[in-house]
């Protein structure tokens, strides 16, 4: 009887020492994450540069700022400034400039897909060979990306590598160049001047 007692207990005792841990780990990561979210969309803004490879069927790569709500990329393919309130996409090869609200996901080709809340994810921090890997998984009945693998450098925690589970397909993302703050908000406002010949496209009420 008393060895019986002693045994469970043991193994109460083991289960709450891992519930600890894993707790532990939790807050670590999340914090550790919420370090490096400030870090890129803050109010002092971040440059990066991008190449993203999603299930080797589509590939692109380019440089992108944030400041907030705010943001701006240029790839080969096109360009886009976001101001918070308005976005722009710039199509060079259709000479065309569309127009959507800042917050509408449909001016990026991937927004819904890749649409992001934070306190949708449980998080898990581990070491890596090459730094930090930040491990988010979308919680139970949660709408998002379904894993997300963030890779940190070990001493300055920025961010070097992303990879992206939507339904069933991997999408890498190497990030390079990284550079927080520095950012002002008239790189965010677009040269309409620039695009006077081309043809504008108002997609703000669709």
């Amino acid at each position: 009887m008393r060895k019986g007692l002693i045994l469970g207990l043991a193994l109460i005792w083991s289960v709450l020492s891992v519930q600890a841990q894993e707790n532990a780990n939790t807050r670590q990561a999340r914090k550790m994450f919420d370090e490096v979210y400030e870090k890129v969309f803050g109010q002092q803004g971040a440059s990066l540069h991008y190449k993203v490879n999603v299930a080797n069927l589509f590939k692109t790569e380019g440089t992108i700022w944030y400041k907030g709500k705010k943001s701006k990329y240029q790839s080969k393919s096109s360009k886009s400034w976001n101001d918070g309130v308005t976005a722009y996409v710039v199509k060079d090869d259709k000479q065309r400039v569309e127009i959507y609200k800042g917050d509408d996901p449909k001016q990026s080709r991937f927004g819904d897909d890749f649409k992001f809340e934070p306190d949708n994810y449980t998080y898990h921090i581990a070491s890596d060979p090459k730094g930090y890997l930040l491990t988010l998984n979308v919680k139970k009945g949660m709408k998002g990306m379904k894993e997300i693998k963030a890779l940190l450098d070990k001493k300055t925690r920025d961010p070097l590598q992303l990879r992206i589970k939507v339904a069933f397909i991997w999408a890498n993302v190497d990030i390079s160049n990284f550079k927080s703050g520095g950012i002002t908000d008239a790189m965010f406002t677009f040269p309409r001047t620039q695009y006077k010949d081309y043809k504008f496209v108002d997609k703000r009420g669709e």
